[in-house]
């Protein structure tokens, strides 16, 4: 039979019940194999209950010095009672300047007491009672998180001054450095606003005309990684061109804005058709395909014929992030009729060119001739692929050198990786 006989207003704070006649602390600390809370109690007195109800700063305080010994319990195993039942009369019962020796000696949970209004100041100064004497009932989280966020800059050596941090709070990274960035200005100071909209003007500026591109070998929706850091370079030395004084956590916020704001306009793109608004039209409307077929080495195939509503290029493309994988790099793209296609290599930025020098005839094997050459990331894939579809294998003579030396090629591609 288990009774509650005294709870605080958020439901977080440990409570005390009466369980079997016996009154114990309870809390909820952890998680057990399944991910749910772990809930763990130890017995009280009646002297422990009379201060736990009447003074919330030593009831936070136990609250704080006791959930350690909750995280050793780990899963599965079991609270050390015994350590709590000791600090029982350690935390309620003795002098401040005793409780603050113990705080001094002991592991205990900092974020709990700022979530509930800590003085930060008195803690690192070692007074936790002194730091308490403002404290309140319903926590702060953010608060807290913040603490814990300004406890790493500092573990990394890093001092934010008001712009530096107005500048991520702008961003929504100033807690957590790994979520998105987004625009913001609600959460700054009104006073630093105009300081903080200056340095985006910045990164604007910086990255007015640039592009990041979406890499199809990697899903549909992953970002060009060569667009990427080449826009976020321009942005992050022009900030810190133009503003001299930010923490390099704000000029990387920054430009981590505008990067991931780019790639969100390229996902809410239409694929650009490519071969259709390229520039090689010398060699005329005859020359475009009419009919491909798109493989991957996984047994994958895609049919396109011309005059359907999307272009080659978009529909290679889209076969492309749909089937690529870590163990499906090679796709091809071959027109049968005229005996002629291309073969990228993914995982070796490379490409072959392949076409029917002899069809085959009263049995005999056709003759191919293959010719190899390197590809620069996504953007030359792209342009190889859009050359081909206009003008087939003689569109692509200007996307070499070729070669037909397969040691040759391969000394050049090792050339090419060690640089």
């Amino acid at each position: 039979m288990r009774d509650i006989v005294f709870t605080r207003a958020s439901g977080w704070i440990p409570n005390v019940i009466r369980e079997d006649g016996e009154l114990k602390l309870m809390l909820a600390a952890g998680a057990d194999a399944n991910h749910e809370p772990r809930t763990f109690t130890f017995p009280i007195g009646e002297a422990h209950l009379a201060v736990i109800r009447d003074d919330l700063a030593r009831h936070l305080l136990l609250w704080s010095a006791v959930l350690p010994l909750c995280e050793a319990a780990g899963t599965r195993g079991r609270l050390d009672e015994s350590a709590a039942v000791a600090l029982l009369d350690q935390v309620l019962l003795s002098p401040p300047a005793d409780v603050d020796a113990l705080f001094r000696r002991i592991r205990w949970d900092r974020s709990r007491l700022v979530a509930h209004g800590a003085d930060i100041g008195l803690l690192e100064r070692g007074q936790v009672c002194a730091a308490l004497r403002a404290a309140t009932e319903v926590p702060n989280e953010r608060r807290a998180q913040e603490h814990r966020a300004n406890s790493r800059r500092a573990e990394r050596g890093v001092v934010l001054g008001p712009l530096d941090a107005a500048v991520l709070r702008y961003t929504g990274q100033y807690v957590h450095g790994a979520t998105v960035p987004r625009r913001m200005p609600d959460a700054v100071d009104p006073a630093l606003l105009p300081e903080v909209l200056r340095v985006i003007a910045t990164a604007e500026q910086a990255c007015a005309g640039m592009r990041i591109g979406l890499d199809p070998r990697r899903g549909n929706r992953a970002a060009d990684k060569r667009d990427w850091d080449r826009m976020a370079a321009a942005v992050e030395t022009a900030v810190r061109r133009v503003h001299p004084g930010l923490a390099d956590d704000a000029v990387r916020t920054v430009s981590f804005l505008m990067c991931s704001e780019a790639v969100d306009r390229a996902r809410s793109t239409p694929v650009a058709d490519d071969e259709e608004t390229a520039g090689d039209h010398a060699l005329g409307e005859s020359a475009r395909k009419a009919a491909l077929s798109f493989t991957d080495d996984k047994g994958g195939e895609k049919r396109w014929v011309r005059g359907g509503p999307r272009t080659a290029s978009a529909e290679f493309w889209e076969f492309v992030a749909e089937r690529s994988a870590a163990d499906n790099e090679v796709f091809t793209i071959e027109d049968e009729e005229m005996g002629e296609g291309v073969q990228l290599h993914f995982y070796a930025d490379s490409v072959a060119r392949i076409t029917t020098v002899r069809p085959g005839q009263a049995g005999s094997d056709p003759q191919y001739r293959v010719e190899y050459s390197l590809v620069d990331g996504i953007g030359g894939y792209r342009n190889l692929v859009s050359a081909f579809v206009r003008g087939g294998c003689a569109a692509l003579d200007q996307h070499g050198p070729w070669m037909s030396d397969v040691a040759e090629f391969e000394r050049a591609r090792r050339q090419r990786d060690t640089r």
